[in-house]
């Protein structure tokens, strides 16, 4: 047995450590565009949920205004005046013990607008009833709700038509 031999096939050699590193390298570069693929999935998932409950609140205070849970007035088109409004619930005029309908528990905000600062409210473009799909404004009602941030999703669709 000779000992030299022994101990100096201890270690790796320069050549193997480089193809180590190109390897690992490669991995990485594969698997950093796949991770920021999951995070737009969920956020474009997060999204989809947030616009179907507050489509959803609309149209159930819609409802609740037709069969006159809410006092009408002359020129409302029946659609809140708020988002707020969803959240902060309305006196329901059917009901003698003040009874309050709340529509939903929090306003979702847009997981696209990252600015803490902004209200839950004001993360979503609104669409009055007033106003054509086309060009979405805001006015007396809240109608729908958009997605004010440029961008299109996984699906080929512009965040603005979701």
């Amino acid at each position: 047995m000779n000992i030299a031999r022994i101990a100096g096939s201890g270690g790796f050699t320069l050549i193997e450590l480089v193809v180590t590193l190109a390897i690992l390298a490669l991995l990485s570069t594969i698997a950093l565009p796949m991770a920021e693929l999951a995070v737009q999935r969920d956020k474009e998932q997060e999204l989809r949920t947030s616009l179907r409950q507050i489509r959803d609140a609309i149209d159930a205070y819609k409802e609740a205004y037709e069969e006159g849970h809410i006092i009408r007035k002359v020129g409302e088109s029946g659609y809140p005046p708020t988002l707020d409004i969803l959240v902060q619930g309305v006196n329901d005029a059917q009901s003698q013990a003040d009874r309050k309908l709340y529509f939903l528990r929090h306003l979702p905000r847009n997981p696209f607008v990252h600015d803490g600062t902004i209200p839950a409210a004001g993360t979503w473009g609104k669409r009055s009833y007033a106003s054509s799909a086309d060009d979405p404004q805001e006015g007396d009602d809240v109608f729908d709700v958009y997605v004010p941030v440029s961008g299109t999703g996984i699906n080929g669709v512009p965040y603005r038509e979701w």
